[in-house]
């Protein structure tokens, strides 16, 4: 189960630095970010590894604290729980994160978000916006053939593929 994303635009803070992310999630999401950039795309990583307990409070948003419903997975239910999940965003030219999914920075006639999401399952991932289900535009994964439940039972992956 994954997030649900927010409004196209917002300003949020810089990202902190991105940790807890299993090694090959944590190199794979630097080659991302690089490729993206080469093509003139600035990608920001909004989040990674999240403790149940940080999940728990994003389940409660909207729910039973104030803001808006953000997420349908509870605490040990995300991949972001394991290290095996980014999400991301773009930063224009202006310095605004967005979460827009037309935009067209680089000005090479394809929608940089669809750029980035092309790259990124090159690179092994999966893409949280192909979920028929639930869609989550913002929400990358590798898990490794390993289901939540596997993840739950103690299974991991290996450190190197």
């Amino acid at each position: 189960m994954g997030e649900l994303w927010p409004d196209q635009t917002q300003t949020i803070p810089e990202p902190m630095p991105i940790t807890g992310l299993h090694p090959v999630v944590a190199e794979n999401e630097g080659v991302l970010v690089r490729m993206a950039a080469r093509r003139g795309i600035h990608v920001v990583i909004t989040h990674g590894y999240r403790s149940v307990e940080e999940q728990d409070a994003l389940f409660a948003q909207g729910r039973s604290t104030s803001g808006n419903i953000v997420t349908n997975a509870r605490g040990g239910e995300s991949y972001h729980n394991y290290g095996l999940a980014i999400d991301f965003a773009l930063k224009t030219p202006e310095g605004d994160i967005v979460w827009d999914m037309e935009r067209d920075d680089n000005g090479n006639g394809k929608a940089d978000w669809m750029e980035v999401v092309a790259l990124a399952k090159e690179m092994g991932f999966t893409w949280g916006g192909d979920w028929t289900d639930f869609p989550d535009y913002p929400h990358l994964q590798m898990d490794f053939g390993l289901s939540i439940r596997d993840l739950k039972r103690g299974k991991r992956p290996p450190a190197a593929p």
